[in-house]
Formats: structure tokens, sequence, C-alpha cells
């Protein structure tokens, strides 16, 4: 039987959502505060402009909010230009122009009652015309701006227009718990949870998704998922890039806030939560809630045990020279915010209790990589030639940045007179066999259209991550400058986070090939 190209299974799988309605959206009115901003530029309008590409969405229209102000024609002029940009060959003019006359575009001060005013006015008159009944209004503005933003359409009651409303709040989502649950509180004023949408772009690659599909629609890989056969799991985020113009941003947050909290737990959840038993989002949210409320709380003296910090001095990535962390721009010269972070957990359930889940994630770091790997014991005694110190590990690698993969890595007889295992790997390519990789955006805009909070974490889990980080975040703040190592960048971080594997007879996966 021959193999299909990617661009023939594609086209199927295309040709499967357009016969079946409830892939689509209906009718939908999305507001963009921050609509010309960063993310709207990058991500945003680019993963609207390839659903509407591939004729997911029809029936829209997309009204930008910003402080510049803009004609409509211009809004869409200066959106196609960083559109063309980022989308690559996917990029068509006359898609485009087709695409571009749903946009819309009102300017204005978020903290200006007037300008809720005359949103409120436009929203009814667009949706009555249009015929549209689905309003969602996406914060894509920095948190501290998104209580304004609340507060005022408290006072105007704008979102009472359609029952089907939602709200769509970018990450972070507060500061620590008590911010987080101020600012849940605040929200819920206004919106049902049913109608908020806490979105963290990690959960809508397909490779974090499949974790659930892997783990539980698989029978062969389910009944071996747990402490007897698990020896540890691993977890690297790591990025080759430093703060760039963020730097304000990180003296605020630093690398516990802005990967560890959210990114890095909601993998650890996937990989460690009970099968739900259904796949909606309630149920499969209260099976992430159990992991959380399963991760060892750490005493101090255990946080310097199990946790490890650092911030990139200088140094040459991909054979470039980086400036130190406290060099980059709108940086404190003397910060003691870490940009790297590793850490051993563990999760007290019945599944995986003793398995030590080890995470690292940094900036300035050699390669960037996303990637879970679960590995299993050894075998317990010497055969077939070899000990446990020359035979790799079984292990499942699930690959999310730069290529989203899987593989299965395990051992063979190598060929010839002697009787020797051999390790190989089986793999699984998403880009080969399905061709173009959606965007992360694109799956998580469709599902917030849908009204499917499945890929979307509730208030509880929210503060629940917080409560697991915040001890830790205040342990390494009060430390200071003395117990914060430099590391050089284009290095995999400090030495102490090697130490921190090497206590327990395990070395982090190594990616200088």
């Amino acid at each position: 039987m021959s193999r299909q190209s990617p661009k023939v299974i594609r086209s199927q799988f295309l040709s499967v959502c357009k016969m079946n309605d409830s892939f689509k959206p209906g009718p939908f009115l999305m507001i963009v505060f921050g609509g010309a901003g960063d993310l709207s530029r990058r991500k945003l309008l680019p993963a609207l402009y390839h659903l509407y590409r591939d004729e997911q969405i029809t029936n829209f229209i997309i009204l930008g909010v910003g402080r510049t102000e803009r004609s409509d024609e211009e809004y869409r002029v200066e959106m196609g230009e960083y559109v063309s940009k980022y989308s690559g060959d996917l990029f068509e003019k006359v898609k485009w122009d087709a695409f571009a006359s749903h946009l819309r575009y009102i300017s204005g001060d978020v903290s200006d009652a007037k300008l809720y005013v005359e949103l409120r006015t436009q929203t009814d008159s667009l949706m009555k015309k249009v015929g549209i009944d689905n309003l969602l209004y996406y914060l894509s503005v920095p948190i501290g701006v998104v209580s304004v933003i609340i507060d005022h359409m408290a006072q105007q009651k704008i979102w009472l227009t359609q029952k089907q409303s939602k709200v769509i709040i970018e990450k972070p989502f507060g500061k620590d718990r008590d911010s987080a649950k101020a600012l849940n509180t605040k929200v819920l004023e206004v919106f049902e949870e049913s109608q908020i949408y806490r979105i963290d772009h990690y959960l809508g690659k397909e490779t974090v998704q499949n974790i659930l599909f892997f783990r539980f629609a698989n029978s062969i890989f389910e009944p071996i998922w747990k402490r007897n056969y698990i020896d540890h799991i691993e977890i690297s985020v790591t990025e080759t890039e430093g703060v760039g113009t963020r730097g304000d941003f990180y003296e605020e947050s630093g690398i516990i806030r802005d990967v560890v909290q959210n990114h890095l737990l909601q993998l650890v959840s996937l990989v460690a939560m009970e099968p739900p038993v259904g796949f909606e989002a309630n149920l499969i949210r209260d099976e992430k809630l159990k992991v959380y409320r399963s991760i060892r709380q750490f005493t101090p003296e255990e946080i310097a045990q199990n946790t490890v910090i650092g911030q990139y001095g200088a140094g040459t990535v991909a054979e470039k020279i980086a400036v130190a962390y406290r060099k980059e721009s709108k940086v404190n010269t003397k910060s003691v915010t870490p940009t790297f972070f590793a850490g051993r957990f563990f999760v007290d359930n019945w599944r995986l209790a003793g398995v030590p889940i080890y995470v690292r994630t940094g900036k300035r770091l050699k390669k960037r990589v996303t990637e879970l790997v679960v590995y299993f014991k050894h075998p317990p005694l010497k055969l077939l030639g070899c000990g446990h110190e020359e035979m790799p590990p079984n292990a499942v690698v699930m690959s999310i940045t730069p290529h989203e993969s899987i593989n299965i890595c395990f051992s063979v007889k190598l060929p010839g007179m002697v009787d020797r295992a051999y390790p190989v790997k089986m793999s699984f390519d998403y880009q080969e066999t399905f061709g173009r990789d959606y965007s992360p955006y694109e799956r998580l805009l469709i599902d917030c259209m849908k009204g499917d909070q499945t890929l979307f974490p509730g208030a509880e889990e929210i503060e629940c991550m917080w409560s697991i980080v915040d001890p830790i975040i205040r342990y390494w703040e009060e430390k200071g400058d003395k117990h914060l190592p430099i590391y050089e960048a284009g290095t995999w971080g400090p030495e102490s986070a090697d130490r921190l594997m090497q206590e327990d007879g395990n070395e982090w996966r190594c990616y200088d090939e």
C-alpha cells in the first residue's frame, strides 16, 4: 500500500472538517483589546487569517481596539504587513483582502469610560447588522490593565448584549495566589466561570494535547504508566533567546512566574493525572486539580535541596555574542531576577508516589527545546550480554519544540555473532504525517468560539498552581544576590542543576548533538 503525502492527508482532513459542521463555529464578533499590539500582530491575527483561509470561519467581524488613531483601512493595511511576515508561504494576497474586509478598528484609552460607550454602540449595531449572536472579548493587554477593562465593562454592562459572550484573558493570570484569586473574583463579578477562557498557548500545541491521547487511547502504555515501571520523568522548556525588549516585564515576573507556574505545571498534570470519565472540560479539570493538590509542598530546607535558580551572564549563543541579563534594556543592573529554574517535584498520589519529576527551564541556554521524557526502570538482572550501566533505559520522548514528535526508545539485538543489546527508536513526526502544523492559537480560538473550555485552566486550577510556586518564589527572593548563580549564556545553566540530577544517579537528556 503506497504512503499518502502530507498534502493529501491534510486535504482529506479538511474535507472531513467541511462536511462536519460541528468542527465550525457559528457567526461571531471578536473585540480585541490590544488589537494592534505585539501579540495580535504575531499570533492572534495570523491565526484568525489561517482559519479563514482553511474555511473554518466564514461569518464574523473582528473589532480591534487600540490607543493609536487609525481608520479601518489603515488598520487592515498595517495588519496585512505583519500577517504576511508571520504567515510565510501561507499568505495569499487575494485571501487576505477577503479576510481583511471583516476587520474594523476603534481607538481610545481603556481607562476612559467614553471608549466603552462607543464600543457598546458599535457592538449592538454590528451584531444586529450581520446577525451575530456570539460575542468574544479578547484581552490582549498587560495583566494590570485587565482589571481596568473589567471594571468599565461592569459599569457599562456591555457584556449583557448577548448571553453567549465570552472573555479571553492571556497569561500570566496574577503574580501570586492572592492576586490571582482577587482577579478571579473581579472577573466573576461580570462573567460566569463558563464564559471565562484563561488562555495558555502551550495547551493548544498538538503534542501537549496528544499526551492524553497517547496515554489513554493506547492500551499498551497505560498499564505501565505508574511507579512500578517508571524510574523518573524529565520536562525541559529551554530557550536560546534572552528577554529582548521585555526587560521590564521580566523584572516583575522572572522565570518561575513566567513558565513554571503555567507551562511546566500543566505538563506535569497531564503526565500524572488519572483517566477522566469523559473528555468534557470539567472532568479533565477535576483530574488535573487532583494532581496539583498531590504535588508535595516543600519546607524551606526542602526548597533548597530540590530547586535551583540562576541568571544568565554574558556568553555566545548560536555563534552570536549575548549580553548578560543585567545589561539588557529595562533591567536593573543589580537585578536578582532568575532566568533559570530547575526543580525536582514529587506527586504524592497512588500512581506516581516516589517517582521524581525533574523540570528545567531557562533563557539564553544552548538550544531551544521543549520535551517531556518518561524513563522506565531497567530490567532487574544482567542479561543479554550487558548490565544496567551499559543499557540505556526504555523511554517515551514527547517533543513539543522545535519539532512535534513522539519517539519510543527501546533495545534490540545488535546484528552479528555476539548477543548484545542495541538502542533504537520508533518515531512519529507530526509534520511528516500531517503536513502543516496548526498554530496553538488556531485550535484555542476555535474552542473559544465553540464554547469548549477543555484546554483552558479554570479558576481553581490557577490558584492551585500559584500555591505550589509561591513558597519557592518567596524563598529565593529572600535569599537575594548571594544565592543566585550566574551562568554563561549558551550553556545549559548553572552546574548546581546537574547536581540535582546526579544526586539520584541520573543526568539531564543531552541535546548537544
